[in-house]
């Protein structure tokens, strides 16, 4: 089993920072992850969509960082073949001093398909062929914790029993909650929150559906926040406020400080915060990761 062949001891740290890294150049990557490190977060996480290809950046945040975890969240598995993420995941840490996790996901028909042209497979299938795929690329000694992207119980019941925890995105502490359960107490739980450190509620929530719209459109969330008890019809013109509030904590710091608590006290091991701000707003930005870094 993959799992026990992981390490879901790496310390992530108690607080990460999940970064939009394609929209940042190489001076920007590198003043955040200063940024990040100085201020005490365990851990980086970054997508893989359409601009920098997951591996060869993780290459390049663990070279610009000294002490951080960096981790993929998610590396898309249609993106590279199952023999070439485990080559990986022990290349980056056998070179960067163990601070690599893999977090994989099956990503969304969009990016398999229209993009990558290939065929979206059924997604717990797909992800227990793949981890199959990878155990057999590799034998011996740990080489770093493989996490997946669950949603729904089925692939949270898969990461139970064949990786080393769950990256979830776009979620509630009720989700965590569930997400707790079916994990078990010795597995990883990191759970992504968007903020907004910002006591003009209007702004904060249009600034939220501004943010969430890309993936209002995308089924795997949209099913999920159904689970979650969202009706359709708060899903409908870019969600509803209550919808909103859920998924972008906003308020002053304080407030926004109970909400990730919130998730802790539903049994997170470690809470991943994305800023959400105006386009290319670091200010705003930094100025958040400076009030929230001791959560």
């Amino acid at each position: 089993m993959l799992g026990k062949e992981g390490d879901a001891g790496m310390d992530l740290g108690r607080l990460g920072v999940w970064v939009p890294t394609d929209r940042l150049d190489t001076t920007g990557l590198r003043a955040l992850l200063h940024l990040v490190e100085q201020k005490g977060y365990g851990t980086v996480w970054y997508p893989e969509a359409r601009g920098y290809e997951s591996m060869a950046l993780a290459g390049f945040l663990l070279a610009n960082s000294t002490k951080l975890v960096i981790g993929s969240s998610i590396a898309n598995i249609y993106a590279r073949d199952a023999f070439t993420a485990r080559r990986a995941l022990a290349t980056l840490n056998a070179l960067h001093g163990g601070r690599f996790a893999l977090g994989l996901g099956v990503s969304h028909i969009p990016m398999v398909e229209g993009l990558r042209g290939h065929q979206y497979e059924k997604p717990v299938p797909a992800m227990r062929a793949y981890l199959d795929g990878m155990r057999k690329a590799g034998e011996g000694a740990p080489e770093g914790p493989v996490l997946l992207a669950a949603l729904g119980p089925k692939m949270l019941a898969l990461a139970a029993a064949q990786s080393d925890g769950a990256v979830p995105y776009n979620v509630t502490p009720e989700h965590t909650r569930q997400a707790a359960q079916i994990l078990g107490p010795d597995k990883i739980l990191a759970v992504e929150q968007k903020v907004c450190v910002e006591t003009d509620k209007a702004r904060a929530r249009a600034l939220g559906r501004q943010e969430l719209a890309r993936y209002m459109t995308l089924p795997n969330y949209v099913n999920n926040w159904l689970r979650l008890g969202f009706t359709e019809d708060e899903l409908k013109d870019g969600g509803n406020d209550r919808f909103i509030d859920a998924m972008v904590l906003s308020g002053d710091a304080e407030t926004v400080k109970q909400g990730l608590r919130a998730h802790f006290t539903a049994g997170a091991t470690h809470v991943c915060i994305q800023p959400v701000t105006e386009e290319g707003d670091a200010r705003h930005r930094d100025a958040m990761l400076a009030a929230l870094a001791d959560t």
